[in-house]
């Protein structure tokens, strides 16, 4: 069963690869040819890192490095005249991604880079590929980038309240009713997930959802739906929709401005909890507040992380911050654990009384016992005289 691409990776990338020699004209043969056998590894799976999983990366993962390893390949050479990317050392790698974090690296358009983190990521990536190829040639290749600082700011989301998500509801048009609902209670990825789930993947009257393997990012999972089992269900009969049709038949980008516009609407141009203003409101913002939601409701860490197809604990920390959790001890459940406490110990002081008894009660009978020894013993001797 195919999986829906809803931003298009595979197309884009096999269209780039057939004008590759056209696209990457501007840089050295040198780097031309590492920058292609790198490119031809990933495709395969070749020399991957033996942190992540075996086989060709995604299209999306080939799309990312084409265009930030190429980006970087491009600075090296206009910035640091090396036509050889390999022969970087470790200053001038650090000082570049340092401009680049305080703006003395500019983006075309000026603006300073947001996500600098994830050019260092694939730059550490390529070089640990490089070291791998070589290895495998008995050459070792030192490490430059160790000390690379990898740290980064989480990128700000709009938080709703259940409340919230209830006026949103409220005030859209009905085909996204049952959207925000579904998005809300199951937390799916979205679009990826999302747009992949067909009528056929829903058991049990509605009530639990089955993410298929193959359209996880992660892993497959069946999970429960605790507070839209019913809209869905009406949804699916008013759109005559069959077994093997999407659910949710959507193009993300126009869902995404419908979004924006409906938070606007409601909830005004405010700026949520998260950092993020209402008005920017997207779907994936949705999966954050389902993880708020769920956090405090599941008793198991592990149960959660199953519900939104989660290997790392803190992935929960990273969607939720914690978010609208609140202390819930109260007075009754302390006066519970001390009422227990009184009960141990009065059944722990019952049982020493008990003891204590059968003690008394031996001694007594082991006395009773001497007495009437000793009583016949005494008939005895007066019959004899």
């Amino acid at each position: 069963m195919d999986k829906i691409d809803p931003y298009k990776h595979k197309e884009k990338y096999l269209k780039w690869r057939s004008r590759f020699d056209e696209e990457i004209s501007d840089i050295s043969p040198t780097n031309r040819e590492l920058f292609n056998k790198y490119l031809l590894d990933m495709e395969s799976g070749l020399n991957v890192s033996t942190f992540h999983k075996r086989g060709s990366r995604s299209y999306l993962r080939l799309n990312t490095i084409r265009t930030r390893i190429l980006y970087l390949i491009r600075m090296f050479e206009f910035k640091l005249n090396l036509m050889n990317i390999t022969k970087i050392n470790e200053e001038q790698i650090h000082a570049h991604f340092l401009a680049m974090r305080n703006g003395g690296i500019r983006k075309k358009n000026g603006k300073t880079f947001n996500s600098v983190k994830d050019f260092v990521q694939d730059f550490k990536a390529f070089w640990h590929w490089w070291q791998r190829v070589n290895k495998k040639k008995g050459i070792e290749i030192l490490d430059i980038t160790v000390d690379l600082d990898t740290s980064g700011e989480k990128p700000k989301w709009v938080y709703l309240t259940e409340e919230e998500v209830r006026k949103l509801i409220d005030n859209a048009i009905y085909d996204y009713k049952a959207l925000i609902l579904f998005l809300f209670d199951s937390g799916v990825r979205a679009p990826t997930e999302l747009i992949n789930i067909r009528v056929s993947d829903f058991y049990n009257d509605y009530k639990e959802l089955q993410i298929r393997n193959e359209t996880s990012k992660t892993f497959g999972r069946r999970i429960k739906l605790m507070l839209c089992p019913d809209v869905i269900k009406k949804y699916v009969s008013s759109k005559n929709l069959k077994k093997e049709d999407y659910i949710f038949d959507i193009c993300p980008s126009v869902t995404n401005k419908y979004f924006k516009r409906l938070a606007l609407k409601v909830l005004g141009d405010g700026v949520s909890p998260a950092g993020e203003k209402y008005l920017n409101l997207t779907m994936y913002d949705l999966r954050h507040c389902s993880c708020c939601y769920w956090l405090p409701r599941y008793k198991s860490e592990s149960a959660l992380k199953y519900r939104f197809g989660w290997k790392e604990s803190d992935k929960i920390h990273y969607y939720s911050e914690l978010l609208g959790m609140s202390d819930t001890i109260s007075q009754e459940d302390l006066l519970v654990d001390l009422t227990k406490t009184e009960l141990e110990q009065k059944y722990q002081k019952s049982e020493k009384e008990k003891e204590i008894m059968q003690e008394t009660l031996k001694a007594m009978g082991i006395q009773v016992a001497k007495i009437m020894e000793r009583t016949i013993k005494l008939e005895q001797e007066a019959k004899h005289e």
